[in-house]
């Protein structure tokens, strides 16, 4: 016998009786979203290698590490590790710059990442998100993060806490960054290989490093004296406060961790993630921020954008179990043409409906419609002969018989 064949590692299949959990998630996403003006948008899987490199960031772990790159007719391609380039580049090439802002846009899909599969995340794995461009103002970052908070809670999550902090602009950050490698400088030969790295190319991502050693570095006196000070600017300064004031009023409530720096290059001033505590040391459910300098840096004009983006698998496993959806009916019936024809004008109708293709003995026929319908719909010589059909309730057990054509007025569906 053949060996047989498996999923690949970090990959899963969602099976039949999983599904209606996922459905629940992607309607949800977009009733919610859609209160907001947010339209769906499909951007393909595969992209150019570059626009990851230019817009997640060269110095991060996504494109370091965990991006599945391929060659294919001298071009490098590569399976998207998050959707947040890909939308900007799509709001770029179709002129979306051209209609009224906001420009809002929301998403759902697969992603892939090489890392070590852990709770919740794989190295194909699914993310909703949105984005919206167009608005610098703090109500943008607002209006953002209440709408995932909304989602959350739409989808029955109330366990969350919001954490946020500003990242400031180009101007007041680099000084940050200065400061933050002067007090550094002696313990460098003490970080990591990867913060060594990040220390030359990008040292605000220093302060998203995992190993332990370097976070007691980070976390001495003197060095958190730098990471807890003041550095924005004065418009930097004045857009945060407003923010929190906006979020205050929402009744969204949150709480400031000057840590927080997100994992992307591309982020600027508002950095924000939606945690919960059912996922242990891993419990982010959410996170995103703003990124006005990206459409410029990827070719398009200067444009303010924020967003969003939380993975499926892990909201999924927040959830309580649902129940997998039953037939509505099942035609129970030793007449295969007869129940053939009738399952049609039934689903014509809009009723979900399934007969036995097998003809198995009606006994059979009835404890398998116990299994999968709430209604039988029994089939016999007397009721073909007369133009009609036996309901049986199967939750109930009760039984009546009456004309086919009234037949789905008189289920409670």
């Amino acid at each position: 016998m053949a060996n047989i064949l498996k999923v690949l590692k970090g990959t899963k299949d969602i099976l039949p009786q999983e599904i209606d959990m996922w459905h629940f998630v992607e309607k949800t996403a977009d009733e919610v979203f859609s209160k907001y003006g947010f339209k769906e948008i499909r951007t393909p899987i595969i992209e150019v290698t570059e626009l990851f490199a230019r817009g997640v960031g060269d110095t991060t772990d996504i494109v370091n590490k965990e991006m599945y790159t391929f060659e294919k007719s001298d071009r490098s391609i590569t399976l998207r590790p998050e959707n947040t380039a890909g939308v900007v580049r799509s709001y770029i090439e179709n002129g979306m710059s051209r209609l009224s802002s906001p420009v809002k846009l929301w998403y759902k899909g697969p992603m892939f990442r090489y890392e070590r599969p852990q709770a919740g995340r794989q190295r194909q794995f699914h993310q909703v998100g949105v984005e919206m461009f167009g608005i610098k103002q703090p109500t943008a970052d607002a209006e953002v993060i209440l709408t995932a908070v909304n989602f959350l809670k739409a989808l029955g999550l109330n366990d969350l806490e919001v954490e946020l902090n500003s990242l400031g602009c180009p101007k007041c950050r680099d000084e940050f960054k200065n400061k933050l490698k002067a007090v550094l400088k002696p313990y460098l030969n003490d970080l990591c290989e990867d913060c060594q790295t990040r220390y030359e190319k990008n040292p605000l991502r220093l302060l998203d490093c995992k190993v332990e050693d370097c976070q007691k570095i980070y976390s001495k006196p003197e060095i958190q004296e730098v990471i807890m000070s003041d550095f924005l600017c004065d418009e930097c300064r004045e857009h945060y406060d407003e923010l929190k004031l906006y979020l205050e009023k929402m009744g969204v409530k949150y709480s400031e961790n000057k840590l927080l720096v997100r994992g992307l290059d591309y982020y600027n001033r508002t950095v924000f993630e939606i945690k919960s505590n059912n996922l242990g040391s891993q419990n982010a459910v959410a996170g995103g921020g703003r990124y006005d300098g990206l459409v410029g840096q990827l070719g398009g004009e200067p444009t303010p954008a924020i967003g969003f983006a939380m993975g499926m698998e892990r909201l999924i496993s927040l959830l309580p179990d649902r129940k997998s959806k039953n037939l509505d009916a099942y035609i129970v019936s030793n007449y295969t043409t007869d129940a053939f024809v009738f399952a049609q004008e039934l689903r014509e109708q809009g009723v979900n409906v399934e007969f036995d293709l097998a003809n198995k003995k009606f006994t059979k026929q009835l404890e398998k419609a116990s299994k999968v319908a709430k209604y039988a719909l029994i089939l016999g010589e007397d009721e073909i002969s007369k133009h009609q059909v036996s309901i049986k309730n199967l939750e109930e057990g009760k039984q009546i018989t009456v004309d086919r054509a009234d037949c789905v007025k008189m289920l409670e569906l």
